[in-house]
């Protein structure tokens, strides 16, 4: 198979992609990633943004982008600030079922774009004050859209999930095939 370009340096979608046999090497570009769009259309808008950016860089290649969000209320958590924030944005997830929008797009080597959007909603346990301390303490929620990481110790207060778990990790592997498979992306030459 032909090898992708991720334009990302997150290493759970770095994993994703070696589980589901992608080849792929990695190329990251600086990207404004402020937008003013609901959550949902953010995510479209802002992998595409650095899925362009890498194009820029790299032409003739696949490239593979993606940005996630987590929205509770029609309000949009992004990666936290830092700890307090982190703390803030779990417990008020804390006994509530929010949605996780992910974007995906790929640009192929004749620098067309497909672009595409993935949502899952995830329900929380009532976290107690102190799991989210101690899980805010581990460093493990502040780099991660709403603070937590569904493959890491929040799971253990998931209680429900309706949706892609591979979306919710930041990349849904069944839209990263049918956007590759759109975009002519040879599988099994």
């Amino acid at each position: 198979m032909e090898t992708v370009i991720l334009a990302s340096a997150s290493p759970r979608r770095s994993e994703l992609l070696s589980l589901a046999g992608i080849p792929f090497e990695i190329c990251t570009a600086r990207v404004d990633e402020q937008c003013a769009e609901p959550a949902a259309s953010a995510v479209r808008i802002l992998s595409a943004r650095k899925a362009l950016a890498v194009s820029g860089k790299i032409a003739g290649r696949y490239i593979l982008a993606a940005d996630t969000l987590v929205e509770l209320n029609g309000v949009t958590l992004g990666k936290p600030a830092g700890p307090e924030e982190a703390s803030a944005m779990l417990r008020r997830l804390s006994g509530n079922t929010h949605q996780v929008h992910t974007g995906v797009t790929v640009v192929n080597p004749a620098g067309v774009i497909y672009t595409d959007g993935d949502t899952s909603s995830v329900t929380f346990d009532d976290i107690p004050d102190a799991e989210i301390e101690a899980y805010v303490a581990s460093g493990e929620p502040l780099d991660k859209a709403g603070s937590y990481a569904i493959q890491g110790r929040a799971s253990l207060w998931i209680s429900h999930m309706e949706g892609s778990y591979s979306s919710v990790i930041g990349l849904p592997l069944h839209l990263v095939r049918s956007l590759l498979i759109r975009a002519g992306y040879p599988w099994f030459s």
